[in-house]
């Protein structure tokens, strides 16, 4: 054992009490059975089966209420694997669930036996004929599919509030639709093809014109037994209105019965039906889409009315006037979306009925634009608003900013509201439609079958499509409250089939929590028809069972999860999975969604349970080591949750004593640290390029054994040489800012073998050349914005140095007269912000007159109007790093590069490159895993030059594509150089 490696138990949960029943048992501390881990790896390889009781966990829970512990989860990798999975399922009498992003809310992406990733390995994004259709990969999120389709003007027709974490495997299989799809622009209507496996392992393109006859020759009585439940429906003249009817308003319950009215061959009805199976016929292993205009002139208000029904009235008008997007918000909603960055606080004093409607309008052009402000204005005219408004121009806005925050307040509806839901309770998440014209009826019966239940839910929806949200907490740990909500759902599945004939499920697919109601709502004959669909397209049964047919009546009763409560930081989490697509960890180990409920399963364990001690085991290199502690996924959450925060926290408890001191000791001395960094820098420089890569690697690798891999750094090539000694000469009078670089570029230089000044003389040089000079103090030297610290949880290091850089930073700016200028977007971010917490109440006050800025925004905001660009280069690539996303910054990034290069292109899948400062030198491979698509984009053409804003995320980019990275000021210095 490594001489100071953590005692796992430090980061034991506090406050363990009874277990609770849905806890993991204890069989399975070990993980999968012997047998099928030891039967898969030998079919598919070690790598591909995920099978310790870690992995099970963070794979038992998905946005639902449910939770099902999978026996192992495979990684597929393609379509091979897939099949290999499927057959193997056949021969041993196995059952097989598909899992991507995990958004489902009705425990889709659950199984009890073989869960199958089809996530890691199965995005992509491949844009024909000028973007009218797109072939996509069904592990590519919308948001990803949507931003490569934008270039061309054009979008996806679905658009889930989930787009920036739900892929379009996910959404095909529910057919998810939005705030805009309604019943034309879904994945039904807009699905040209599909690539799929069958059960039996057969693959099916239904664009192969051959598709049929290759299908008869391989499924005979598949295709049998399409054709004859179709003939059977043809047959019956009243099934077929009914059919027609149920999809008139949005409806995914069951299987999609005018699949089989729409298609005329197996084929074809195989790719209407695969839309909204959730995985029960067959795996979406391609997609191809037919898109839709991007139409970009765009005028939106948010409306407050007295009540819900009030709101509701007004939607009809606004649907008659065009309108794109009617979303209805409910006073719980509101009250609970202040949690969300940027929504007035006032929200929380609105009145219990207050009710808001969002109505958006979008045209392809002014005049289209314009003409929908007049039709708005005539709408609003008939309205009583709670605040009235005089006129359109008051109402309605153009503004993207304000838009962006109208719509950013509706799409965390599900994370904010589950975030104020009292702590230890399960969520539950319903939609449902009606017919538009009776969507206020609707209402106000919802309202009162929810007091008449003792719920006082939260309600948003699409109101446009008569399709209402809804929002429930329980203890799914009480029994008398299990029963409450069975109760309940039993009332409201009747209310809406009975009184308004309406949809149990309007676009969530029908999942666990509606399988037992499907007959309720469709009826015998069509209920059996559908049950006959499922045994023959998958007569075993091998596919996702009792998550779409169910014939158990209390089956959605089932798997119900408790959520223990955890640290106070995690506990709002509603593990919607919002923040994994960000997380830089997340093909490598854990992501954040997955390092909470890792907790939330520790907490059900009872004292000295075997599962509780592996999951501990584990944790430390799984969730607190290889999380970059970039807090990505805190821009991700839609309430802010900070898992980074809690993992810097963990690797405070895991400190010894004797590390606390030594990290302390290290801030007051930071001075010679900062020398004796510098020297080992240039004296690993030198051994080198005399020894090679090999002898400092074998050094690295046993101090790393013998000490720990999460303090010794491991070699790594192309590491940038040491700065020089001694900063530029400055002068403090005439200054427009005091210049801070940061103690990284203080000890490491610019990119070896590339001509050309420091990032300090670069700085100084622009400043000066702009007629805007700094100063740089003499006592820099000794200080730094406390990330070294606080990134690694060494808190008593964090506290002094921060007080420390901000008494200094006090002094050289005359008492804050004089902006901060600093080199490093991290240390921008942790100066400006991260150091906040630990100040003492006096420096706090400093602080607070302290303008930080970074060296990019200082020369995008104040450098370049007084700057003449004499040289550009063709194309430059930009890696934004995490801290420039939490500063707001990358645009200014953006301006820099643009004022360098005739194109500037930003990678779709640019993302954090996990090096955060060390962490890229003490875990390679977690920055080899977070960069790796983006460095495909990167070394897919030729770029002049690779541009960043920080030093060590531009070394993590050297490592990660093989290019030669660098500040964008170094560009900005070279293209105006006189």
């Amino acid at each position: 054992m490594p001489l100071l490696e953590p005692e796992p138990g430090a980061l034991r949960p506090r406050g363990i009490g009874a277990p609770a029943p849905d806890r993991v048992p204890e069989r399975l501390a070990s993980g999968t059975p012997r047998v099928l881990r030891e039967e898969l790896t030998a079919l598919l390889g070690a790598e591909k089966v995920l099978w310790t009781v870690s992995d099970l966990v963070r794979y038992a829970s998905d946005a639902s209420p449910y939770r099902f512990v999978p026996q192992v989860v495979v990684i597929a990798e393609d379509i091979d694997d897939v099949s290999a999975v499927l057959s193997y399922a056949h021969g041993r009498g196995r059952e097989v669930v598909f899992r991507a992003a995990g958004t489902s809310l009705n425990g889709q992406a659950q199984g009890e036996d073989i869960l199958v990733d089809v996530r890691r390995h199965w995005a992509g994004v491949e844009v024909l004929e000028d973007g009218r259709r797109a072939r996509i990969r069904p592990g590519t999120t919308v948001l990803r599919a949507n931003a490569a389709l934008a270039r061309h003007g054009r979008i996806l027709g679905p658009d889930p509030a989930s787009a920036i974490a739900c892929t379009l495997g996910g959404v095909i299989a529910n057919n998810s639709s939005g705030m805009t799809a309604g019943t034309t622009r879904n994945a039904y209507r807009t699905l040209s093809s599909l690539t799929l496996v069958l059960p039996g392992g057969t693959v099916v393109d239904t664009a192969d014109p051959l598709a049929d006859e290759e299908l008869a020759r391989a499924e005979p009585a598949l295709c049998h037994g399409l054709m004859d439940i179709k003939r059977e429906i043809e047959a019956d003249p009243g099934l077929v209105s009914r059919i027609r009817a149920k999809y008139e308003i949005k409806n995914t319950t069951g299987y999609r019965l005018d699949a089989y009215l729409d298609g005329t061959t197996p084929v074809e009805i195989l790719r209407g039906l695969m839309v909204g199976s959730e995985g029960t016929l067959g795996f979406i292993a391609e997609a191809v889409f037919d898109t839709l205009p991007l139409d970009r002139e765009v005028v939106s208000a948010l409306l407050f009315f007295p009540s819900l029904p009030a709101a509701a009235a007004a939607v009809p008008l606004f649907n008659e006037a065009g309108a794109l997007a009617v979303e209805v918000m409910d006073g719980n909603t509101l009250r609970a979306s202040v949690s969300v960055e940027g929504v007035p606080a006032d929200w929380a004093r609105l009145p219990g009925d207050t009710t808001a409607l969002l109505v958006e309008f979008r045209a392809p052009d002014e005049a289209g634009r314009a003409e929908y402000e007049r039709r708005a204005a005539g709408v609003l005219a008939g309205l009583e608003l709670v605040a009235p408004v005089a006129s359109v121009t008051n109402a309605f806005t153009r503004d993207p900013r304000t838009i962006s925050g109208y719509w950013k307040a509706r799409k965390a509806f599900v994370t904010a509201v589950g975030g104020a839901r009292a702590p230890g309770t399960t969520l539950i998440t319903e939609d449902f439609a009606v017919p538009p014209s009776r969507l206020a009826e609707a209402c106000e019966a919802l309202l009162a079958l929810q007091a008449e239940h003792g719920f006082d839910a939260a309600v948003a929806g699409h109101a446009a499509h008569g399709n209402l949200h809804f929002l429930l907490a329980f203890d799914a740990a009480r029994p008398a409250d299990v029963e409450r909500y069975a109760a309940f759902m039993e009332a409201f599945c009747r209310l809406t089939v009975k009184r308004f004939d309406g949809s149990l499920k309007a676009e969530h697919s029908t999942g666990r929590n509606m399988a037992p109601f499907l007959e309720l709502e469709w009826g015998p004959k069509a209920t059996e028809l559908m049950w006959r669909t499922k045994r023959v397209v998958d007569p075993d049964g091998l596919l996702a069972p009792r998550i779409l047919l169910d014939r158990d009546p209390r089956g959605h009763l089932r798997g119900l999860k408790t959520v223990p409560r955890v640290e106070a930081v995690a506990d709002p989490c509603i593990e919607c999975g919002f923040c994994e697509p960000a997380c830089p960890s997340k093909d490598l180990t854990t992501t954040p969604r997955q390092r909470i409920l890792l907790r939330r399963e520790m907490m059900r364990q009872r004292p000295g349970s075997p599962v509780l001690d592996q999951l501990l085991a584990d944790y430390g290199h799984d969730a607190v080591d290889t999380c970059a502690g970039d807090s990505a996924c805190k821009l991700a959450c839609p309430v802010g949750i900070d898992t980074g925060a809690l993992m810097k926290d963990f690797r405070h408890r895991r400190h010894s004593p004797r590390e606390e001191r030594a990290a302390a000791l290290a801030a007051r001395r930071f001075r010679k640290v900062e020398a004796a960094a510098r020297l080992a820098v240039a004296a690993a420089g030198t051994i080198g390029d005399r020894l090679g890569d090999r002898v400092p690697s074998a050094v690295t690798g046993a101090a790393r054994k013998a000490v720990r891999p999460d303090l010794v750094p491991q070699w790594l090539p192309r590491l940038p040489g040491a700065a020089a000694r001694r900063p530029p000469v400055t002068r403090r009078v005439g200054a427009a800012a005091v210049y801070y670089p940061s103690c990284v570029n203080r000890i490491f230089g610019g990119p070896a073998g590339t001509p050309g000044p420091s990032l300090q003389e670069a700085v100084v040089a622009l400043s000066e050349r702009a007629g805007k000079p700094v100063w740089i103090p003499r006592d820099v030297p000794g200080t730094c914005c406390a990330t070294i610290w606080h990134s690694k949880g060494y808190e008593a290091g964090a506290r002094l140095m921060a007080n420390l850089v901000v008494t200094s930073a006090w002094g050289w700016t005359a008492g804050g007269r004089l902006p901060l200028v600093v080199d490093a977007s991290s240390c921008t971010l942790g100066l400006a912000r991260e150091v906040v917490p630990y100040l003492t109440d006096d420096n706090r006050e400093l602080h607070a007159e302290l303008t930080v800025v970074d060296s990019v925004v200082w020369a995008a905001r104040e450098l370049l109007p007084h700057l003449e660009v004499r040289r550009t280069v063709g194309a430059a690539v930009l890696h934004p790093t995490c801290s420039m996303r939490h500063l707001g910054d990358e645009a200014e990034l953006w301006a820099v590069a643009a004022a360098c290069a005739e194109e500037v292109v930003v990678p779709e899948d640019a993302g954090c490159c996990a090096f955060a400062g060390d962490r890229g030198m003490l875990h390679p491979e977690l920055t080899a895993s977070a960069t790796a698509r983006e460095a495909a984009e990167v070394t897919a053409r030729h770029f002049d030059a690779h541009l960043s804003a920080n030093r060590m995320c531009e070394v993590g980019m050297d490592l990660a594509t093989g290019r030669t990275y660098r500040s964008a000021l170094l560009e900005l210095e070279r293209a105006t150089r006189p």
